[in-house]
């Protein structure tokens, strides 16, 4: 395993440098997942919740979250996308609303953690918007599903 690129040689959390890497076209794909009662989910997909379309309020959530994320994660830097999307779908068979996004752009540093913050706050606006009728509302399975371009290449979750 390779050093944490975020800690210096003397311990001490940094900011990396990318003022001497590459541009190139980065890609991050994540997924959350939001276990919610039966009930709840067709409450969801009927749109019958009192606070509004729970979907739309969402998917417009997790946009902001993958724009803002370096005002939320310390040592991210701030970065111009080029595109974001949040895909939402409901799971009858398992009750759960998952939550896929993806991040776009071209530069200097990888989008993962934008695209890790976007499904993260999509989820918590789910739970949000449901937790009057489903406080047992559980958010999980959080997790990188690909990326693409950098130094570092390509990678999949198997």
């Amino acid at each position: 395993m390779s050093r944490l690129t975020h800690v210096d040689e003397q311990g001490a959390v940094s900011m990396v440098d990318v003022g001497n890497k590459a541009v190139t076209r980065r890609e991050a794909i994540a997924e959350a997942r939001v276990q919610v009662q039966p009930a709840t989910l067709a409450l969801i997909a009927s749109n019958g919740m009192k606070k509004g379309d729970v979907l739309a309020a969402a998917r417009i959530a997790g946009i902001q979250a993958a724009k803002r994320c370096a005002d939320l994660i310390p040592l991210c830097h701030p970065l111009m996308l080029s595109r974001i999307d949040v895909d939402i779908r409901l799971d009858e068979p398992s009750s759960n609303v998952v939550i896929r996004t993806r991040c776009v752009l071209d530069g200097k540093t990888g989008v993962e953690m934008e695209a890790l913050t976007a499904a993260s706050v999509a989820a918590l606006t789910i739970y949000d918007m449901c937790k009057a009728v489903d406080r047992g509302m559980v958010i999980h399975a959080v997790q990188l599903l690909e990326k693409t371009g950098g130094a570092s290449g390509d990678w999949r979750r198997d």
